[in-house]
């Protein structure tokens, strides 16, 4: 497979300068940007899916929700629908996407939107609910909005800097797209990251000058959905892990070195759950030997999946910053401030 993705580097190359234009018209005004007078946070990466925007939009929720009027617009991948929904308790996967429907059951003071065309979106959200500060999910490459402040999302062991352009690689955009982030996060991090591991990925980073944070996944310690199981009592389970996004290896790794006894049933990234599908998984389920078994699925997809499985667990998940925390709060807070909707 590497193989044959080498061989597409010609393609890469066109790729390269298909983009680069792009961004050069955007920088020259050729092509339109709209500011708005409110906050606009964009969260995004360079790279295509797995590198934690989720768990990040959610952190962001809970810093500002209790502040402030705070609203969500995702394009809504994987939709059925189009053009724009304001989410309410109708709503369901195949409507509005799973990421903004999650936002939406987890967090009940926020507005949620989905709107491909996110000038318009915003547009509508400020006559629908006036809010007073707005996060775009994976709105990086999405230039047609002027973002107050920018935060680009880099894994771990998977950074921007050693990867390679579409579709040699799975960057979206060549690092000359790193400009335009007022701050890099490194995400899914180990918890026990070394010093010296954060210096070589600072060289790494160092020539274009961005603050960097790094954060890692923090898994919650109990089950959520039909069953509440600690992660202890998980291991004296036997587990179906049902999985359907871009990269599940952290949460792999957090069964494994939690013990459990799992087998995992995996399935691209935001799928479309078939009735073949809830067969194959029910089937699997139905193999496992264990008087005591579950099935758990991770949060995003248990809003694809819990009214058609009966009986459903998931496991939560938050970002958690390594160091730096409230220097990070700091800076989201101060640029609220300069759009004058904090006291200072």
């Amino acid at each position: 497979m590497k193989f044959v993705r080498f061989l597409l580097f010609p393609f890469a190359i066109i790729y390269d300068i298909v983009t680069t234009l792009r961004n050069l018209f955007f920088d020259w005004g050729v092509l339109k940007q709209t500011s708005f007078k409110i906050p606009v946070i964009v969260v995004g990466n360079l790279s295509v899916g797995g590198t934690g925007k989720t768990p990040q939009i959610e952190y962001l929720i809970r810093l500002l929700k209790d502040d402030f009027k705070t609203s969500v617009l995702s394009r809504g991948y994987g939709r059925k629908t189009q053009n724009f929904i304001l989410l309410n308790d109708s709503h369901v996967a195949e409507d509005v996407g799973d990421e903004p429907l999650q936002y939406f059951k987890k967090f009940k003071k926020i507005s949620v939107a989905v709107d491909a065309n996110r000038v318009a979106g915003i547009s509508r959200l400020i006559a629908a609910v006036s809010p007073e500060v707005f996060l775009l999910d994976d709105a990086y490459q999405h230039r047609k909005v002027r973002g107050s402040l920018s935060l680009l999302l880099t894994k771990y062991d998977d950074l921007f800097t050693d990867d390679y352009l579409l579709p040699t690689g799975n960057l979206r955009e060549s690092s000359r797209g790193v400009k335009r982030a007022n701050l890099i996060i490194v995400t899914k991090c180990p918890t026990n990251i070394t010093a010296s591991s954060k210096n070589t990925i600072r060289e790494k980073l160092k020539r274009f000058d961005k603050t960097i944070f790094f954060t890692t996944i923090s898994y919650h310690q109990q089950t959520s959905g039909s069953h509440r199981i600690s992660i202890e009592d998980l291991k004296k389970y036997e587990v179906l892990l049902v999985t359907g996004i871009a990269n599940p290896s952290s949460l792999l790794s957090f069964m494994d070195e939690n013990k459990v006894n799992f087998s995992h049933c995996k399935f691209p990234d935001h799928h479309h759950f078939t009735n073949k599908d809830i067969q194959v998984i029910n089937e699997q389920f139905a193999q496992l030997k264990s008087n005591k078994k579950l099935i758990l699925t991770t949060e995003k997809d248990y809003v694809r999946l819990e009214n058609r499985i009966e009986e459903l667990s998931f496991l939560g998940i938050e970002t958690t910053f390594l160091s730096e925390q409230e220097k990070f709060n700091s800076i989201v807070r101060d640029q609220l401030r300069q759009n004058n909707i904090m006291d200072c």
